[in-house]
């Protein structure tokens, strides 16, 4: 299982949102590409970099950005924000990511996710974010009516082959991972599931290492930023997994 350090990017700095709020934003780094240089300095195998922006317009706003992260580090980059089309897709690979992240076009546009997956494959990534159990869409602004479990189930059917999994009520809280809805969507789905949302201490990641067997992956923001513990520890906590057989639950 890999840790993945989020970068979110907004305005051109490395921020976090609390719950989704473009409201209650905390900045952490100028320049998202020192925090690229940190988290991969401290072992990191991958990186997660989120334009905020573009979530919010509808298309990439960081492609420079993008550009100097994947410069500055032989780590890959999944980016995701913003990518409604081809031409947004083509723009984020060419600035150096390995991965692309679609939420709402992929919700929305079956046939540019159809396109997407022929022409990239396991290089394409579904971000599907939940709110109430429920879709959310346009970075986290509108609440859908599609139950999250329900469209991974049908992505999967389209093909999709990784997804990423956020259950907003408790993403940047650091209380806790929601491991009763990853456990629902994991069961939806043969993919591979990156979780994100909730985690503050290594507890909440060694909690994880025992989920679902096709959770491959965490991302984690808010507890690295304010020096909760190291990507090293966290990646150790995820490989060990739970110490004295104990389990973290949010009610």
């Amino acid at each position: 299982m890999i840790l993945y350090p989020a970068i979110d990017i907004r305005d051109g700095h490395a921020v976090r949102l609390l719950r989704g709020d473009y409201d209650r934003e905390t900045v952490y780094d100028a320049d998202p590409a020192e925090a690229a240089r940190r988290w991969t300095g401290q072992g990191a195998r991958y990186l997660h970099i989120v334009d905020l922006d573009g979530a919010k317009e509808g298309r990439p706003a960081n492609l420079e950005t993008v550009q100097r992260i994947a410069s500055a580090v032989e780590a890959p980059l999944q980016v995701g924000g913003g990518l409604r089309d081809a031409a947004a897709i083509n723009a984020v690979l060419a600035a150096g990511a390995e991965r692309v992240v679609l939420g709402t076009a992929a919700m929305r546009d079956t046939g540019l996710l159809r396109a997407a997956l022929r022409d990239h494959g396991e290089r394409v990534v579904v971000s599907v974010d939940s709110r109430g159990g429920r879709v959310a869409l346009q970075g986290w602004t509108e609440s859908g009516e599609t139950d999250a479990a329900q469209a991974v189930a049908e992505l999967t059917g389209e093909g999709v082959q990784r997804f990423v999994f956020t259950p907003i009520e408790v993403d940047g809280t650091m209380q806790g991972p929601d491991l009763e809805e990853l456990r629902r969507i994991a069961g939806a789905t043969e993919a591979e599931l990156i979780y994100s949302g909730g985690v503050g201490e290594l507890a909440h990641l060694r909690s994880l290492a025992e989920a679902p067997a096709n959770l491959g992956g965490v991302i984690v923001g808010r507890a690295l930023y304010e020096g909760r513990f190291s990507v090293a520890d966290a990646q150790a906590a995820l490989e060990e997994g739970p110490v004295g057989g104990g389990d973290i639950r949010r009610d």
